[in-house]
C-alpha cells in the first residue's frame, strides 16, 4: 500500500486534498479536504467513510487521482497531538517488515478509548474509608474491584461493568462513604520524578555498567547494549541509573516487562528510586487509566512508562531510552493481530529516533547474544550475585535410578529436600512447564521418547488424529504398543502431569506445607494474579507449585530450594530453538533460589543427565553452550544465521486448506529466485483450532535474501476463496 508523501510537519489550508490513513480495513490510503482552520500533516481526524464516522491520521497530501467535486471534508482535527513524523515513519516500517497492512498498525498505534473527547472534568471512583451498613454480593464485587486494582481510578460505567453491577449500586457505595466519587481532569500530567534522588549503592562491576550506559545516552545516538547478568546481579539496579540519566537529559524512557505480575515489584522498586509512581501500559491498567497515558505521553508529561509489548507504540515525544527486560521471554512475541517480536521492533524504534535500547537478561536470546559477538550490541556483563545471595547449587536426579510409584511425579530424593526446607521453615518450588498440548510419549523402562524416523525431533500424541505426529516434518504414524527402542510391552505412558494433578500429589505428600499454585490460567485479573505473588514473597505459604510464569523475574526471599519436575520436557521439541528455551528456563527458574542471605539449592528431576543441554545448564557454562549452539545452527542456515517465515493457512474444511498450500509450494518461482525453500504443506501441530483446520508452510532463506519481498509477489496473485485465510509470521519465535 502507498505510505509515501510523509510531510515534514507540513500544514494544509482549508480545502487542500489530504490523503488519510484509516483504522479501516482498506488497501490505500483516502483523499479528503482539510477542515476549517487547516490540519498539520500527522494531526488525528474524524473523517466520512460511507455512513460512518470513523479515525484516521492525515499522512501527507492527496493523491488527486479522484474526481475532486466528489471529495468529502474532514469532520473535525482531534484535540490530541499530531502523530510525528518518526512515528509514522516506525509504522511503515513494521508494517513492511512484518507483511501487515498499514491500517491494522494503525490500530495498534490509536488503542485508547475516547481520543476525541474534548478536556473536560469528569467524575471518577476510588476505594473510600467506610464500610457500607450492609454488604450484599453487588456491593462486595464492586469494592473486590477496586481493592484488585490497587487504588486506580474508574469511571462509574466502567466499574459497573466489571463488577456485573447497575451503576446504583456503587453510588449506594458512595453515600455510604466505602467508595469515594471525585471530580477530577480527564487526563492528568504524571508526578515528576525526580533522577537525582539516591539510588542503591552499587558495586564496582555495576557501577561500571551503569556509566557504560550513561555514557551511551549523552552521545545522543542510537544504541543497543546487551546487559547480561546471572539472575539477582542487580541488573535493575543498573538500568535504573540509565533511566536516571535520561530523565536528567528531558527525554522519556519506557521498560518493558514480559509479564504483567511483574510490574508490582518493579513500580515499587520504581518509586523508591524516583519519588513517584510512573505511568503503566498493560491489560490490567482500567481504559480510564490507557487513555490519560496515550495522552499524556504524547505531550511529553510522562517521564517514564513501564509496560507490555504494545507499549512499544505509544506515541512518545521525545524517546530516549527502551529497556526490554528479560530480553529472550517468548511472550514478547505478538501471535495474534499484527505478528510482531517487540524486542526486535524496540531496536528499529530506537534507531529511527535517536535513542538507546538495553537489552537485559541473564540467559540472552541466541539473536541477541550473536548480535553482541558479533560487535552489533555492546555487551555489558555483571558477574556476581548483589549482596549476600550467592548463585545455587545446580544438582541433577537421574530419574532411572529413582524408585518412583504409579502416577507419582515427585522422586524421592526431591521430596526429602522438600521436607528438609519445612523443617527449617524455608519455602520450595516445584516447577514443571507444561508446553505443547499433547504430551510426550515416553518409555518408562528405558527412558526413551519416541521420535520422528526422519527427523531429530520427538513425536506428539494428537488426539484428534489418534496419531503421533512429527512437528517438523509432518511424518505421522499410529500410536505403538510396544517401545520401538527397547520393545519393551505396555511401558509407554505420556509424559508430564498438568500443574493441579502436581498439586494433588504434593498435598498428599506433604499434609501440613501450606500449598500456592502459581499459573496466570487460574486467576481472574492481573492484579489478583500480582496479589498472590506478594503473599507468597511475604512467606504466606510453604511450598509454591508454579510454571514458567515464576521464572520470570519474581524475587521470593524466603525460597531456598527449586525441583524441576521435568527437565527434560522440551529438549527434544521440533521447535529450532528448544535446546536454548530449555537452558533457559532451566537456568531462570534455579535462580529463584538462594537470592537472600539463606543459599540455595536447584534440584532438576531428569531421564538424560548426560544431555549436552543438562550438563551445560548444570556446569553454568554458558558461553560454551552459546557456542555450541550456535555453531549448528550456523551449519543448519537457520535464525540467526539465516532466515525464516511461517505461512499458517485455515479454514473450516481441511481439503481446501491442504489445496491451497500444496498450489503455493508448486508456485514458488519468486522464493526461489532468492535462493529461499518452501517446507510443506503439512499439518499444525495444533491441527484444529476453534473449529479450522490449520496447514503450515515454512520458507527458508539465506541471511541476506530480501525475504518480505518475495514473499509479497508470492502471495499476491493469491484470491482466497470462501473462509480460507491466510498469515504470514516473519522470524516464527512458535511452530504451533
Amino acid at each position: 500500500m502507498d505510505t509515501g508523501g510523509l510531510d515534514s510537519g507540513g500544514f494544509f489550508e482549508e480545502g487542500a486534498l489530504v490523503s488519510v490513513l484509516t483504522t479501516q480495513p482498506l488497501d490505500r490510503t483516502l483523499d479528503y479536504k482539510a477542515p476549517e482552520g487547516g490540519c498539520f500533516s500527522g494531526a488525528f481526524v474524524e473523517v466520512p467513510l460511507g455512513p460512518r464516522k470513523v479515525l484516521g491520521v492525515v499522512w501527507g497530501p492527496g493523491r488527486g487521482d479522484f474526481d475532486r467535486s466528489k471529495v468529502r471534508s474532514v469532520l473535525r482535527v482531534l484535540d490530541v497531538a499530531p502523530m510525528r513524523e518518526e512515528m509514522r515513519a516506525f509504522l511503515g516500517r513494521t508494517a513492511d517488515y512484518t507483511l501487515t497492512p498499514m491500517p491494522a498498525m494503525l490500530r495498534l498505534a490509536t488503542r485508547a478509548p475516547g481520543l476525541g473527547d474534548p478536556p473536560s472534568m469528569r467524575k471518577i471512583y476510588r476505594l473510600g474509608v467506610g464500610e457500607p451498613d450492609r454488604m450484599t454480593d453487588a456491593r462486595a464485587r464492586v469494592l473486590e474491584v477496586l481493592r484488585d486494582y490497587g487504588g486506580l481510578a474508574f469511571t462509574l460505567k466502567e466499574l459497573a461493568e466489571m463488577a456485573g453491577v447497575t451503576a446504583s449500586v456503587v453510588k449506594g457505595l458512595v453515600k455510604q462513604g466505602a467508595v469515594r466519587e471525585e471530580d477530577s481532569p480527564r487526563d492528568l500530567p504524571y508526578p515528576h520524578l525526580d533522577p537525582d534522588l539516591p539510588g542503591k549503592a552499587l558495586t564496582e562491576d555495576q557501577s561500571r555498567a551503569a556509566d557504560s550506559l550513561r555514557a551511551g545516552l549523552r552521545s545522543g545516538r542510537y544504541g543497543t547494549t546487551l546487559l547480561k547478568g546471572v539472575t539477582g546481579a542487580g541488573k535493575t539496579e543498573v538500568y535504573l541509573e540509565a533511566v536516571a540519566e535520561a530523565l536528567r537529559m528531558g527525554r522519556q524512557a519506557l521498560v518493558l516487562l514480559p509479564e504483567i505480575a511483574l510490574t508490582a515489584e518493579f513500580l515499587t522498586r520504581v518509586e523508591a528510586r524516583f519519588g513517584a509512581r510512573p505511568a503503566e501500559w498493560h491489560s490490567g491498567a482500567t481504559m480510564t487509566e490507557r487513555r490519560r497515558v496515550w495522552r499524556m505521553v504524547g505531550q511529553g508529561e510522562a517521564q517514564l512508562v513501564v509496560g507490555a509489548r504494545s507499549a512499544l507504540f505509544l506515541p512518545f515525544r521525545d524517546l530516549g531510552l527502551i529497556i526490554v527486560d528479560e530480553e529472550h521471554d517468548t511472550s514478547y512475541k505478538q501471535e495474534d493481530g499484527v505478528l510482531y517480536n517487540a524486542r526486535d521492533m524496540a531496536v528499529l524504534r530506537a534507531a529511527i529516533c535517536g535513542a538507546r535500547v538495553v537489552l537485559a537478561s541473564a540467559t540472552p536470546s541466541l539473536e541477541s547474544w550473536a548480535n553482541a559477538d558479533a560487535g552489533k550490541y555492546e555487551r555489558l556483563e555483571l558477574t556476581s550475585r548483589f549482596g549476600a545471595a550467592v548463585l545455587p547449587q545446580m544438582q541433577a536426579i537421574d530419574m532411572r535410578a529413582e524408585t518412583m510409584q504409579p502416577s507419582s511425579w515427585i522422586s524421592p530424593s526431591l521430596r526429602r529436600a522438600v521436607i528438609d526446607r519445612l523443617g527449617k521453615g524455608e519455602q520450595s518450588l516445584l516447577f514443571l512447564n507444561r508446553r505443547g498440548y499433547a504430551p510426550v510419549t515416553l518409555c518408562r523402562a528405558c527412558g526413551q521418547q519416541i521420535g520422528c524416523d526422519h527427523c531429530d525431533a520427538r513425536m506428539v500424541e494428537h488426539r484428534f488424529l489418534k496419531r503421533l505426529m512429527c512437528h517438523q516434518c509432518g511424518e505421522t504414524k499410529p500410536i505403538p504398543d510396544t517401545c520401538p527402542h527397547c520393545g519393551a510391552e505396555g511401558r509407554l505412558a505420556p509424559v508430564g502431569p498438568g500443574i493441579e494433578r502436581l498439586a494433588e500429589e504434593a498435598a498428599a505428600s506433604f499434609p501440613e506445607a501450606r500449598l500456592a499454585v502459581l499459573s496466570s490460567d487460574m486467576f481472574g485479573t492481573a492484579r489478583a494474579l500480582k496479589q498472590r505473588i506478594e503473599a507468597i514473597a511475604a512467606g504466606e505459604a510453604d511450598i509454591v507449585i508454579g510454571t514458567q510464569l515464576v521464572a520470570k523475574g519474581h524475587n521470593f526471599p524466603l525460597l531456598t530450594l527449586v525441583g524441576v519436575i521435568d527437565a527434560d520436557l522440551g529438549l527434544q521439541g521440533s521447535d529450532l530453538r528448544a535446546a536454548e528455551r530449555t537452558f533457559q528456563l532451566m537456568r531462570q527458574v534455579a535462580g529463584r533460589a538462594g537470592r537472600a542471605e539463606k543459599p540455595g539449592q536447584a534440584l532438576l528431576q531428569t531421564f538424560q543427565p548426560d544431555h549436552p543441554v543438562i550438563r551445560a545448564i548444570l556446569a553454568g557454562d554458558e558461553e560454551r553452550f552459546w557456542r555450541a549452539e550456535a555453531a549448528e545452527r550456523q551449519a543448519a542456515g537457520v535464525p540467526p544465521y539465516g532466515r525464516m517465515a511461517g505461512i499458517i493457512l485455515s479454514g473450516p474444511e481441511a481439503g481446501p486448506v491442504f489445496d491451497l498450500g500444496t498450489a503455493m509450494a508448486r508456485n514458488d518461482a519468486p522464493l526461489r529466485q532468492i535462493g529461499a525453500q518452501v517446507f510443506g504443506p503439512a499439518p499444525a501441530p495444533i491441527a484444529r483450532v476453534r473449529g479450522r483446520h490449520r496447514v503450515r508452510l515454512l520458507v527458508k532463506a539465506p541471511k541476506g535474501a530480501p525475504l518480505q519481498e518475495a514473499i509479497a509477489r508470492w502471495i499476491a496473485p493469491l484470491r482466497l476463496k470462501g473462509d480460507l485465510r491466510l498469515t504470514v509470521d516473519i522470524d516464527p519465535q512458535s511452530f504451533m
